[in-house]
């Protein structure tokens, strides 16, 4: 598994699978149960507290129905989490240590499994009554129905818009719901954002270990689930420390056979053209930065046996990942230059260097005066404060380690692609979904943080040993197991409260709330598949739910000022507002 500080490039490690047969080892054949169990225990939490959320009998229509929903998920959260804490504080001070560090990792997965958990816990509630999805058929949830309906009608897929969950929601639809891809919709929302933090946690522990990775984790996971599309977050969140796996191996390439670095790249390279499927804009804002850290990070002085096994590794991981991906590759390459994506919403008016927070494409609070929030010093927060006092150590202690190369050169490239399309987006119209790179770039410092107290921590305790070698002083062996256990009760305690957070933004509350809370007050105010009205509708009347079709393209050449009313789209995008039929 991973070490506990990542490997310098000139201190590479010898082949894990030799490694595994040494002296004093235990083989990968002994770890791959416990890292098994690890994995199970944080998806079966994950999925298994969403489904136990499906009970919780309240009304969700009214805040008193949504208050009492999520007391439930926290009490039902509490009633699991701590008797698991209490047993990583018990092995904490009696366990022995191959023990200890089971009931740790243990530990670490179910709280990335109920912090997701609790979010889609709190998603089933607010979508009680209901067999609609957050959104119901507006918006992108309605966009993406109606290229699933038109896909299940044989009439393909759209030409640049990644094809995986498209195919996934369309054969859901037709082997589990009927062919009623709104219905499959809410079941694959349920299901993506309860496993959002257990694979988010999981990518990470390829990297580092179980306290560590939860670290990183647990708040991107919380933070960055976006339940109305999780797919599109979820491929960010494993693509970074996926970026850092390929990195590592890079470091270790002359440890390894010609074989063996052609197997890890073709691996690799799979993972990368999943992804590349299921969402391509990460890959867009992250290439030119991973790209040069390849480039930096390759053996040019090792002798051609390194490049040669370089060539092999990063040579079998690109290939693989074009063939996985070429289905969108192509239709990329073929109509992606007349791909342009003209819709601004509240970001796109906002300072484009605040990148430390999101508020949502609403028009609801907080007022647009009211963002980004108010700083401290020139505008910047304690936290903006923190995250870069965390970017300076992570540049300062661990430049030349594959995990922070990675982070960085995703934050690098994501920051100037971002003011590159921001940049020309009066001349050419063209907004190009670069605020989405706000979160990319919060991610990587978010990473970049909790790798400078990794690496602050281990540097302390080298000094330490260094200064003490010849009195023979040494660290009491329980205190870091009791760090830990600590530490992972607080983390426990940031995550129950955090999920409770994200959770009740999504609570139904009427479209002129402009809130998160509109996408679930759709879902009631649609009927069932029998005409009837779902449990909690106001008043008892809904809506006839429209076909689905495919969405037509734009033909515009100007920017669509969402959430501009026509008098002030002078003052916002210049010139007149478009008659409706001319919006697209």
């Amino acid at each position: 598994m991973a070490t506990e500080v990542p490997d310098e490039p000139q201190l590479a490690p010898p082949d894990p699978e030799a490694s595994a047969a040494a002296p004093g080892r235990r083989p990968r054949t002994r770890r791959l149960p416990a890292a098994t169990a690890e994995a199970a225990l944080a998806l079966v939490l994950a999925v298994g507290f969403m489904l136990w959320a499906r009970n919780i009998h309240v009304n969700p229509l009214i805040r008193v129905g949504q208050v009492s929903g999520l007391a439930r998920l926290q009490f039902r959260a509490a009633l699991l989490a701590i008797p698991l804490l209490a047993a990583v504080l018990w092995a904490a001070r009696r366990a022995g240590g191959p023990r200890w560090h089971l009931v740790l990792r243990l530990g670490c997965a179910a709280v990335a499994g109920l912090g997701t958990g609790i979010v889609a816990g709190g998603i089933a509630v607010a979508l009680r009554g209901t067999p609609w999805g957050l959104g119901g058929q507006d918006g992108d949830p309605g966009t993406l129905q109606g290229y699933a309906a038109s896909f299940l009608r044989g009439e393909g897929l759209p030409d640049v818009y990644p094809p995986g969950f498209i195919v996934l929601l369309a054969e859901w639809a037709k082997y589990l719901r009927g062919g009623h891809v709104g219905y499959a919709l809410k079941d694959l929302q349920l299901l993506l954002s309860a496993v959002f933090g257990p694979l988010c946690y999981l990518a990470w522990r390829t990297l580092l270990r179980p306290a560590w990775a939860l670290a990183v984790a647990l708040p991107a996971a919380i933070l960055f689930l976006d339940p109305i599309r999780p797919y599109s977050h979820l491929v960010m969140v494993v693509l970074l420390p996926l970026i850092g796996c390929l990195l590592t191996e890079l470091t270790r390439v002359t440890a390894l056979s010609a074989r063996a670095a052609l197997l890890r790249g073709v691996s690799l390279g799979a993972a990368f053209g999943l992804l590349f499927l299921v969402y391509s804009g990460w890959f867009v804002w992250s290439a030119p930065g991973v790209l040069a850290a390849v480039l930096l990070l390759v053996p040019w002085r090792r002798g051609r046996a390194a490049l040669t096994r370089a060539a092999g590794l990063l040579g079998a991981a690109a290939v693989t990942a074009a063939a996985v991906g070429s289905p969108l590759l192509l239709k990329l390459a073929a109509h992606g230059a007349g791909t342009v994506d003209r819709y601004a919403y509240f970001d796109v008016y906002t300072d484009p260097a605040y990148v430390l927070g999101w508020r949502s494409d609403r028009s609801g609070w907080p007022a647009a005066w009211a963002w980004p929030p108010p700083g401290e010093l020139a505008g910047q927060t304690t936290f903006s404060l923190l995250v870069l006092a965390g970017l300076g150590l992570a540049l300062a202690l661990g430049l030349r380690r594959p995990p922070v190369i990675a982070a960085l050169s995703c934050l690098v490239s994501a920051w100037v692609l971002r003011f590159w399309f921001a940049g020309h987006m009066q001349r050419d119209q063209a907004v190009m979904l670069y605020p989405r790179t706000t979160w990319l770039i919060l991610y990587a410092l978010i990473a970049l943080a909790v790798l400078a107290a990794l690496l602050l921590s281990a540097g302390v305790r080298a000094a330490w040993l260094r200064l003490t070698a010849d009195r023979q002083v040494r660290l009491p062996r329980f205190l870091g197991r009791r760090l830990a256990a600590g530490s992972l009760c607080g983390l426990a305690v940031f995550g129950a409260m955090a999920a409770s957070w994200s959770a009740n933004r999504y609570m139904p509350q009427n479209p002129q709330s402009g809130t998160m809370g509109i996408d679930a007050y759709r879902s009631h105010m649609l009927q069932r598949a029998d005409g009837s009205c779902p449990l909690y509708a106001p008043g008892h009347t809904c809506a006839a739910p429209r076909e689905d079709r495919r969405p037509q393209d734009s033909k515009d050449t100007r920017l669509w000022c969402g959430n501009v009313s026509a008098e002030n789209w002078p003052l916002y995008c210049g010139g007149r507002a478009p008659s409706p039929e001319g919006s697209g």
